[in-house]
């Protein structure tokens, strides 16, 4: 007997033996049935439930590929820089939390980004002591590569002209050999383990406001970026299992492992997929370079502006180690990748440690935002998903235009990849940008920013359709986290995961798409978020 049935909607099920189902039974948390409306309606009983679609478009949960799930339940305590557009407005923004918080308090924030200010000048140490003082600060740039730290933080940090460049970072010094506040890359991690981590009381409500939050983008899945080697990664993986064990955890969760973890997972046999439908392991995530805003992508001719190359932050001969034991060993590795020497490299040694051997477990590189065309098709021979975020090709197409020139044809080349035959998955990447799976539907089938601009659409050779996109933030996200035969589709046997919207998406302007609206999502056959 079903426990709910739906009925009188227009399904997008990806599902090819169901192509024109207008009805959905649900049963367990499960799909029990697809069918018409009259077919559906006649397995309904006296305590099942009926809800009249009103011909809206379904379609199912969707999931973001990539997100830092946990670090951004953490930023609701923190400041949020997304929106100052100069350095005047970054410093009222930090003086007004100090004028709030207690003496000594650390102050925290995220999102500012200088290349969106008239003056494009890089904070530091002396701006930020100009308007705090006596309390730490903390401010991530939007792409969490680059952070800025005034005197106060430096100094609980034990960081001075002295201090030595940690692996894989860079502290900035000034004219006068002094730390400038601007730290690079892993360089961060000396003042963020010095913070004190959220407590149990804060991040469970955190964590269960920022799922309720994407329920409302009609998301119910997520891939976490990534559990950090530290301990506020215990702490995460901590909280999400208290969730799980108390029916609390209303987010299925692909956990990914920092690079740090590989032998302790190897030693105690961690194996992609270990956990149950709600609560698993993904893979080991890895870096193999930085990111464009901070000149730290790694490129095979240098930056426009610059001589510069970027750089790696993980030698390849280590990521060559890692990638190899894991493969031995049963785990997926997902490894950061932006440039297209990087993105080269990665390539060049996934080739030689798989040799063929493309079974699972699945392998990723997460980005490959800018790559040479030679090496676009030599993802899918290798089995390896393209984890990709749409909405970042919207943000960054004028910096990448500054950066890259004609090259930027290459960048985020979605059409390329997906016609050599690799899988796509999208994400969003937030907190860096906004996780709205409708925007970021928007930005990979039009290329182009909420104006219109440019009126064709930016390198329009390398748009998506609607259906591809939303196929990317479905069944290439579920494979690429390896359910795929428990969700990404509306099948049978499949777990009841779908998402009701209040404008069909395949049949309005491009343009429109992310003012979509979420009537009502489904998880585990149950309404977690109804617009009324």
């Amino acid at each position: 007997m079903p426990d709910l049935i739906l009925y009188n909607g227009k399904l997008h099920t990806q599902d090819q033996r169901y192509p024109n189902a207008s009805a959905i039974a649900l049963r367990g948390g499960e799909i029990l049935a697809l069918g018409n409306d009259a077919e559906m309606l006649a397995l309904a009983h006296v305590e099942t439930e009926r809800i009249d679609l009103q011909e809206r478009r379904v379609l199912p949960g969707l999931a973001d590929a990539h997100i830092h799930f946990y670090e951004w339940a953490v930023l609701l305590r923190m400041i949020v820089l997304d929106d100052v557009a100069s350095m005047d407005a970054l410093l009222t923004r930090v003086r007004d939390a100090v004028s709030k918080a207690d003496t000594g308090a650390w102050v925290v924030g995220q999102g500012w980004n200088q290349d969106n200010w008239n003056e494009r000048v890089l904070p530091t140490r002396e701006d930020l002591d100009a308007v705090a003082p006596n309390n730490p600060v903390i401010l991530w740039r939007k792409d969490l590569h680059l952070a800025v730290v005034n005197s106060a933080a430096l100094a609980k940090a034990g960081i001075d002209r002295h201090t030595p460049n940690p692996e894989m970072g860079v502290i900035q010094h000034d004219a006068q050999g002094e730390p400038n506040g601007l730290l690079n890359e892993l360089a961060i991690n000396l003042v963020r383990d010095v913070m004190p981590a959220p407590t149990d009381e804060f991040i469970e409500p955190a964590l269960q406001a920022r799922s309720a939050q994407l329920h409302r983008l009609g998301i119910t899945s997520v891939h976490d970026f990534r559990i950090m080697g530290d301990e506020n990664g215990g702490k995460a993986l901590r909280t999400f299992q208290r969730l799980r064990a108390k029916d609390e955890l209303k987010m299925r969760i692909c956990c990914m492992l920092a690079g740090e973890y590989i032998d302790e997972a190897v030693r105690v046999g961690l194996q992609s997929g270990f956990g149950d439908d709600n609560l698993w392991i993904g893979g080991i995530k890895l870096f193999s370079d930085g990111a464009l805003g901070p000149r730290t992508g790694w490129m095979l001719a240098p930056y426009e502006d610059s001589n510069e190359t970027g750089m790696p932050l993980t030698p390849m001969s280590e990521v060559a180690e890692k990638i190899s034991i894991a493969q031995k060993s049963g785990l997926g590795t997902t490894i950061h990748a932006i440039g297209d020497r990087a993105v080269r490299e990665l390539l060049d040694v996934y080739s030689e440690v798989l040799d063929g051997d493309v079974d699972a477990p699945r392998h990723r590189i997460e980005h490959i935002q800018h790559s040479h065309p030679d090496d676009l098709t030599r993802l899918a021979p290798l089995g390896l998903v393209a984890s990709v975020q749409p909405l970042h090709l919207v943000e960054d197409m004028d910096m990448v235009d500054d950066l890259l020139g004609e090259r930027g044809r290459w960048t985020y080349a979605f059409r390329d990849l997906l016609d050599a035959g690799t899988v796509l998955a999208f994400g969003s990447d937030c907190p860096v940008v906004s996780p709205n799976p409708f925007v970021g539907i928007q930005a990979a089938v039009t290329r182009q920013k909420n104006n219109g601009m440019p009126t064709t659409g930016w390198y329009p050779e390398q748009r998506l359709t609607v259906a591809e996109s939303i196929f990317a933030y479905t069944m290439g996200a579920a494979i690429a986290s390896g359910r795929q035969a428990r969700i990404g589709s509306l099948s049978l046997g499949k777990l009841a995961d779908l998402v009701v919207l209040d404008q069909d998406i395949f049949e309005i302007p491009p343009l429109e798409i992310g003012k979509t609206q979420v009537v009502m999502t489904i998880f585990g056959g149950k309404i977690v978020y109804q617009n009324d």
